[in-house]
């Protein structure tokens, strides 16, 4: 998992061969302004998506798991709350793993929680649960899908 703001994005375009053009678009894009939807950057191998979130508690948050896919998220109209916790310490599995959408859901809960600003982005490998959306009322938010 890794924290930080796009301003230093760059410090971590070697990680993945992806993530530049996934921080390209996040630099050189007026997320303010983007559509909600999906954007395709490359196909399946690299999207984003641009959603309307609507805040809930911790308790209702679920905690999540994906194999495939790295997430890089960004809040950008509001500030966000997001659990995480390594996935060799997850044990209660809510919802078995659907391939199709690569994702789980756990009840387990958070071992350290993260306050993202606006256009900070967080990073979470498939070895991070994450338990986004922990806020109040409503906010955009884009989410850049880079396949493994």
């Amino acid at each position: 998992m890794i924290l930080d703001t796009l301003g230093n994005a760059g410090l971590y375009e070697s990680v993945h061969p992806r993530f530049k053009q996934a921080f390209d678009f996040l630099r050189n894009s007026d997320l303010d302004s983007l559509p909600f939807g999906k954007i395709e950057l490359d196909g399946s191998n690299l999207f984003v998506s641009v959603v309307d979130i609507i805040g809930k508690t911790a308790e209702v948050a679920r905690m999540e798991t994906h194999n495939r896919y790295i997430d890089i998220q960004v809040p950008v109209t509001g500030t966000e709350t997001m659990g995480w916790i390594a996935v060799n310490n997850l044990k209660e599995v809510t919802q078995p793993y659907d391939a199709e959408k690569d994702i789980a859901f756990f009840g387990d809960k958070a071992s350290n929680f993260l306050s993202v600003q606006p256009y900070e982005f967080v990073i979470f490998f498939p070895e991070d649960a994450h338990q986004p959306g922990i806020s109040t009322g409503q906010h955009k938010k884009v989410i850049v899908k880079v396949l493994v």
